[in-house]
């Protein structure tokens, strides 16, 4: 059963998000976004450190992080809360591998030694973590991945390649899965490491994309060297290591508002520029089409609203995940086309010169990988099939 109601406790802390973010991010919205327009993908601009320390004075850069560990320890519906007030406010939000990935499996499998040593730079955002799990022939099928790792000494020396690394030109460090038992069946003999990627025999080289941005890379170790002090949990045992997370934003809520937020800005700039040559909104297919995009981003919330209701029910949304990302990605490009119709031939133009600043043309282009990257959608309807409707595997 979904509860669209916040009890007594919600409520006051969902008042106290909104007026955090009232006192603490408004009054600077203006600047990061100008800021932000001439970053770089993985940089922090000033105004953005400056947000990020806030968020960190009330444990709020770590919500789901027990807060023995720095974070806020926030219940299921106060992390659903937070993401979901500071998504209304287009307020940036804590995430990435760091916080959503490296963090958590320190957290619960890492040594406390290696808990002192990570936790507080990731939570103070002096570092930047990537995660090195896919590799050109080991992409859904994770676990046939090939890097190796041999024991030699008190270390372990590391030979392979990962690809799709988002942001390892950039990056401090790496959660690092690699063969360590090439005779064992492929989910085991693998093991979880965190590297340092300034270690020597580690270099990347970049991935543009269609969309002429440079987010990801290929990176290749030859020769490096891991001590054994950087295992995280059992060697061999990295498998269950890769599947170690905290529930964090796993209904999507802030996907699904940022998409409705998206379709309103498409009807607000059709609006404003009608009758000018700027917009086709005067089409009937096009009022029609926008209307379908806004119909579809409420039914994605509903669905981010049934997973942390069950969240809240002590129950772990399986399949209910696939949907979320399922759809989202797909409708995601869906919003994507339907503005670059409604801008017409300026839909392809970029630049900042640019009607919406180019903004479409882009994100028209970016939104094809959306339905490959992180799970492709064949992946999450085998998974909707299998676990969901209980259809026998193909």
């Amino acid at each position: 059963m979904v509860d669209f109601h916040d009890n007594n406790e919600e409520a006051e802390f969902r008042t106290e998000v909104k007026s955090f973010i009232q006192n603490e991010f408004q009054p600077r919205r203006s600047k990061m976004r100008d800021e932000a327009r001439s970053a770089q993908p993985f940089d922090r601009p000033p105004t953005q450190r400056e947000w990020e320390k806030e968020l960190a004075d009330r444990g709020w850069i770590a919500p789901a992080w027990p807060k023995q560990y720095g974070g806020a320890g926030l219940s299921v519906m106060q992390q659903f809360i937070f993401n979901e007030e500071m998504a209304e406010a287009r307020a940036p939000r804590p995430g990435g591998i760091a916080i959503g990935m490296a963090g958590p499996t320190i957290i619960t499998i890492g040594t406390e030694e290696q808990q002192e040593e990570h936790l507080p730079p990731i939570l103070s955002g002096d570092v930047i973590w990537c995660q090195g799990y896919s590799e050109p022939g080991s992409g859904s099928d994770l676990a046939s991945l090939q890097t190796r790792a041999v024991k030699d000494g008190d270390d372990f020396v590391v030979n392979g390649q990962k690809i799709w690394t988002s942001g390892a030109h950039k990056s401090d460090w790496m959660i690092l899965l690699a063969r360590t038992d090439p005779d064992a069946p492929k989910h085991k003999g693998i093991t979880y490491f965190v590297l340092d990627m300034h270690s020597p025999g580690v270099s990347t080289r970049p991935l543009v994309n269609m969309a002429g941005t440079h987010e990801f890379n290929e990176v290749f170790f030859e020769d490096v060297r891991i001590p054994q002090r950087n295992v995280l949990g059992e060697v061999n045992r990295g498998w269950y290591g890769a599947v170690t997370t905290l529930d964090f934003e796993r209904s999507s809520i802030g996907s699904a508002v940022g998409m409705q937020q998206a379709v309103e800005d498409i009807v607000r700039y059709a609006k404003e520029n009608r009758g000018t040559g700027l917009s086709s909104v005067d089409r009937r297919e096009t009022q029609l089409a926008l209307t379908d995009r806004y119909i579809e981003t409420q039914t994605a919330r509903m669905i981010s609203y049934r997973i942390v209701s069950m969240q809240n029910q002590g129950l772990i949304p399986n399949h209910e995940a696939s949907m979320a990302k399922l759809f989202a990605m797909e409708l995601n490009q869906r919003i994507q086309s339907t503005a670059i119709k409604v801008l017409g031939l300026h839909g392809q133009l970029q630049g900042k010169n640019a009607p919406r600043r180019g903004r479409h043309s882009y994100g028209f282009i970016r939104s094809i990988a959306n339905t490959i990257e992180g799970g492709t959608s064949e992946i999450q309807r085998n998974i909707i099939a299998t676990r969901g409707l209980g259809l026998p595997r193909g």
